[in-house]
């Protein structure tokens, strides 16, 4: 039951890490041995070919799933960090220097142009709730003014009785050279505060902001198995993208402003568990993943108003084999995803290609793969999917993020991780760099 509580300059990182810590060397790029079992890549076939977990899955369209497999560019990796527990996002700074996040604890760092990684930045930790154990940090962007008013906005919640609280946004001041953040305020709190006891780790957390200076924030619907319908209800933030302004108030053109018993921050409905958010720079289209549970992750195309299906349509099934919702993948009146994947890849973190280094990725999006411990690159024409191509598989680590550097370069977070993360995990995952060879 739910229970409301009230409440980019060229960047030029040489390959080290935090001081004190050896330089880990350069690695293989895609060339490598040692790749994911179930991947295959047969120039024309898809990689995957297990049978997929709902076995009356099929597609709408021909290019929903399983894009045939197209290869690329050689590059290399890089890593220029190898020693954090549970990294979630980063933003490059228009000095050189890189912002990033860490999960729980929860932590934010600066990584400057030689390498170096800051220690915690201090004033983080005042958004915390009476109450709240430590906080866990999720997105963190720029303000699209940064250069004048050096704000940023930042994704969190509270960790509470071993627990996570609902996704919350902050914002603030940085001030890069007192490694510090002033002016922080809370500007959005998702409500319920605390959905359930029950809860799944399905936060969501994901921001990106739109032309027009207003934030889009991802919600996970925070249950487990069997799934509930929160995310198509309209009275609570669960299972949605919400829209705010900077100041964290209802964006003037939300679709249900002035609805009764409605949230007015909500944008679209009927998502699980979305943890990649990006613009495409060409067409303007906001793009999104969720994961599903046992089949059926999705990249969707957001759009005003829309309802995404969850939990009453989906390319999948519960943990326990059974059906979920209606046991149907579509149905009048709620949106199909641009593909999908069955089995799951468990997608992240969600980027464009926009530089120079690698023309033959553009077109591209980036899509990280935790369970399928990949970084997904996918070939986009005309808003579908017409290739798929498997990097960093020899890894075999969960990809939390993928960024792409105003250098051109591909930046991509590894995650040590389980989906229980918790304050303990080891201090193992990387941040990798990604160039031509």
């Amino acid at each position: 039951m739910i229970r409301p509580l009230g409440l980019v300059a060229c960047l030029m990182l040489v390959p080290v890490a935090a001081a004190g810590q050896t330089p880990p060397a350069s690695e293989a790029g895609n060339g490598g041995a040692a790749r994911l079992p179930w991947v295959s890549t047969v120039e024309g076939k898809p990689i995957d070919s297990r049978p997929p977990e709902k076995k009356d899955n099929a597609p709408t369209f021909p290019e929903q799933t399983r894009a045939p497999y197209r290869p690329t560019a050689p590059f290399k990796v890089t890593t220029l960090i190898d020693n954090l527990n549970v990294p979630w996002s980063l933003a490059f700074l228009p000095s050189g220097n890189m912002i990033l996040t860490e999960r729980l604890p929860g932590r934010m760092r600066i990584l400057d142009k030689s390498g170096k990684l800051s220690d915690p930045l201090a004033g983080v930790s005042v958004v915390a709730s009476p109450g709240a154990k430590d906080i866990g940090l999720l997105d963190v962007v720029l303000d699209p003014n940064f250069a004048k008013n050096q704000r940023i906005f930042f994704s969190f919640f509270d960790y509470i009785d071993n627990t996570d609280s609902n996704t919350y946004v902050a914002r603030a001041r940085l001030e890069e050279s007192k490694f510090a953040v002033t002016d922080v305020e809370v500007i959005f709190r998702s409500i319920p505060a605390m959905p359930s006891k029950r809860l799944g780790a399905k936060t969501g957390g994901r921001i990106a902001i739109g032309p027009d200076g207003n934030l889009f924030m991802t919600t996970g619907d925070r249950s487990d198995s069997p799934p509930w319908d929160v995310a198509q209800k309209l009275d609570n933030h669960l299972g949605k993208v919400i829209r705010i302004t900077p100041e964290g108030k209802p964006a003037p053109g939300n679709p249900f402003i002035g609805q009764p018993g409605v949230l007015p921050e909500i944008w679209a409905y009927g998502v699980r568990s979305p943890e990649g958010l990006t613009f495409d720079p060409k067409t303007g289209r906001l793009w999104q993943v969720d994961h599903g549970p046992r089949g059926g992750d999705e990249l969707n195309i957001i759009e005003k108003g829309k309802n995404y299906g969850w939990p009453v349509v989906v390319h999948g099934i519960d943990y326990p084999g059974t059906d979920i919702g209606e046991g149907v993948t579509r149905k009048d009146g709620m949106v199909d995803p641009v593909y999908y994947w069955d089995p799951v890849i468990a997608p992240s973190g969600l980027a464009f290609y926009t530089g120079n280094l690698f023309p033959q990725w553009r077109n591209s999006l980036f899509v990280g793969g935790l369970r399928g411990a990949m970084l997904d690159r996918l070939e986009i024409v005309n808003d579908k999917v017409v290739g798929e191509e498997p990097l960093l598989t020899e890894l075999r680590t969960r990809i939390r993020d993928v960024r792409v550097g105003p250098d051109g370069a591909v930046y991509v977070w590894t995650d040590s991780g389980t989906p229980s993360m918790s304050p303990n995990t080891p201090a193992t995952s990387k941040l990798l760099k990604l160039t031509p060879k």
